[in-house]
């Protein structure tokens, strides 16, 4: 078993691994999901939830409209719910209102098995005149237990600033969005304002549609300097070694693949050697 490492996640002091697991299979998925029951390699993606957990990761994110809350709320079955983070996401732009927000929560809830989500987010900047609509919303779930934090998902910087305008007693504390070697748009601006204001990234996509897990020009030159690490974890490794905010979620849906990028854990690509 490979050893896992964990930082707070922002500033809410929870104890996240540096890796978690992202539950967003494909298109293909979603729409067979919505017209029938069935869920294509059900079974696979369980287990490598289930590997994912066994070697130490404790970050696991969702959405309804992953229609993936099932097999997380089976996966994590046989395990400690209270050593778990889950989040998942309110669809838009049918949930996108006070009441549908609540009801969202309730069927997540349902779908994941639990009595509680650890980070609940906003999927879409959409609607975005009803935010403190929305953020009333999430707060009354805060009250009631149902949630224990408000994320948001896709949002620009001022987007999400609007958002944490738009709270009143808890504060919005990550946001989820497109970050990798790829792709480094929100180092911008994006990314320097949560560093100040310790507010977590969520990075999916951190390998570029597995663009990063295979050789190309920009991964071979630090494969040159870490021949002894695959590509997959080199490109996971360089997004927790350039921010302690960062905590990418490659996608879970082949054991093997996930007991691989939990070796991006436990070492760090040294700055100075960065060729970019």
């Amino acid at each position: 078993m490979m050893v896992m490492e964990y930082r707070s996640f922002g500033k809410t002091g929870e104890r996240v691994s540096v890796i978690g697991m992202g539950t967003y299979y494909d298109p293909l998925w979603i729409l067979i999901s919505t017209l029938t029951r069935y869920r294509r390699h059900r079974e696979r993606s369980i287990q490598a939830i289930k590997t994912g957990l066994r070697n130490g990761i404790n970050f696991i994110d969702t959405a309804e409209l992953y229609y993936t809350e099932e097999i997380v709320g089976e996966a994590i079955r046989d395990f400690k719910r209270e050593e778990l983070f889950i989040a998942t996401k309110v669809s838009y732009p049918y949930h996108f209102s006070y009441d549908g927000i609540i009801k969202a929560c309730e069927g997540s809830l349902m779908r994941l098995n639990t009595n509680y989500i650890d980070l609940y987010q906003l999927h879409m900047p959409f609607r975005l005149s009803k935010i403190r609509e929305m953020m009333k919303a999430m707060e009354y779930l805060v009250d009631k237990g149902k949630i224990r934090y408000i994320g948001v998902s896709n949002f620009s910087l001022e987007q999400m600033q609007m958002a944490m305008q738009s709270t009143s007693r808890y504060e919005v504390v990550s946001n989820q969005v497109n970050y990798s070697l790829a792709n480094r748009k929100i180092e911008k601006d994006l990314l320097p304002y949560c560093e100040r204001e310790r507010i977590a990234i969520v990075a999916y996509y951190p390998l570029a549609h597995g663009k990063l897990a295979r050789e190309s020009q920009l991964m071979e030159k630090l494969k040159q300097l870490y021949p002894d690490k695959t590509y997959s974890q080199i490109a996971l490794n360089w997004l927790i070694s350039r921010s302690e905010v960062v905590f990418p979620i490659p996608r879970a849906s082949n054991p093997a693949h996930v007991e691989e990028d939990c070796g991006a854990a436990g070492w760090r690509i040294t700055v100075d050697k960065q060729p970019f």
